[in-house]
């Protein structure tokens, strides 16, 4: 359907509002930089926010600022003490896992069209159809138009610049979380995989920013590279609704290993799984608990795996008793 097709669903004025109106974060340029085409910045963004957002938090830690001392989960002492790899070997294996992240994008994201190249109104037209249909459907046929005539415009405008968009999001937020929850687990619960592969990640047992992403590589590749790759296959997502995924979920993880809890971190607010919450994971007594990353933990509260700061310490006062 296109522009003309449009005009039959809605009046001359609400089709001008639709032609004319966009939010703000949406640009008609064929590429958000003129001289980096989406699909090579979808790869490029998230390796650069994961750098940036890591020597933010190792700032921190070499800031000296007493302030943080007491939003900081483990003492600066212990990262040093208790860890079992250098942080160069941390720095080379990222850089190792984010190079082949980046190779698998190259083959995996394709160019679409983007800004100017998308037909905004002729998919609103689509849409403003199917929204017709369906008001008919419910209300009948002259109520569900005219429903249609006085409140279209925006009801579309909504519809296909925010709701869609932000279910799209939410979907491939839960693909992620539900992809990395099964298989995360799985390498916990089998000796051969966690001992082969996993145990990498959790020779930091003291979680630090720019460690997020330590991994063997081949695990790097199934939880972290493959499960972007399918949220936003999945999800039917745009290049740019991808590159804000990639990087959203980056900020989460290296949010997740950044050893504070602090009072003003918004990614902290988002729920409960936090720094803290991922912390537990890393201890020995925790370790088979809170499988859930990088978004949300329903999937530890459905199934059982879920430890609170309160349940390890019950934990811990059981095995002194046994003892």
């Amino acid at each position: 359907m296109n522009a003309s097709d449009a005009a039959a669903v809605f009046s001359s004025v609400q089709l001008r509002y639709l032609s004319t109106t966009a939010p703000l974060y949406y640009t008609p340029r064929p590429a958000i930089f003129s001289w980096l085409p989406d699909h090579y910045l979808s790869l490029a963004a998230p390796v650069v926010v994961y750098w940036i957002s890591s020597l933010f938090f190792h700032c921190l830690d070499i800031s000296g600022w007493k302030y943080l001392e007491k939003y900081r989960i483990h003492e600066s002492a212990e990262v040093k003490a208790k860890n079992l790899v250098t942080r160069t070997q941390v720095i080379l294996a990222v850089i190792l896992q984010h190079i082949i992240q980046t190779a698998m994008g190259y083959f995996w994201m394709e160019e679409k069209a983007s800004g100017a190249g998308v037909d905004h109104l002729g998919a609103m037209a689509n849409l403003a159809s199917s929204l017709l249909h369906a008001l008919q459907w419910v209300f009948g046929e002259t109520t569900g138009g005219r429903i249609l005539e006085t409140q279209g415009a925006v009801s579309i405008y909504t519809l296909y610049w925010w709701t869609i968009p932000a279910v799209r999001f939410l979907f491939a937020m839960f693909i992620i979380d539900t992809w990395q929850y099964f298989l995360h687990r799985t390498m916990h619960m089998n000796t051969f995989l966690y001992k082969r592969f996993h145990s990498v990640h959790h020779r930091l047992y003291v979680p630090y920013a720019f460690g997020a992403l330590y991994n063997h590589p081949l695990e790097g590749f199934l939880l972290d590279t493959l499960g972007a790759v399918f949220a936003e296959s999945l999800a039917g997502m745009s290049t740019r609704e991808a590159i804000l995924l990639f990087c959203v979920s980056t900020l989460k993880t290296v949010d997740d290993h950044c050893g504070y809890s602090l009072p003003w971190d918004v990614l902290q607010f988002f729920s409960s799984n936090t720094a803290d919450y991922h912390d537990i994971h890393h201890q020995i007594i925790g370790i088979k608990s809170n499988f859930a990353q990088p978004f949300f933990i329903h999937w530890d509260v459905l199934l059982g795996t879920r430890m609170t700061r309160k349940d390890m310490e019950l934990r811990r006062q059981k095995q002194k008793k046994a003892q």
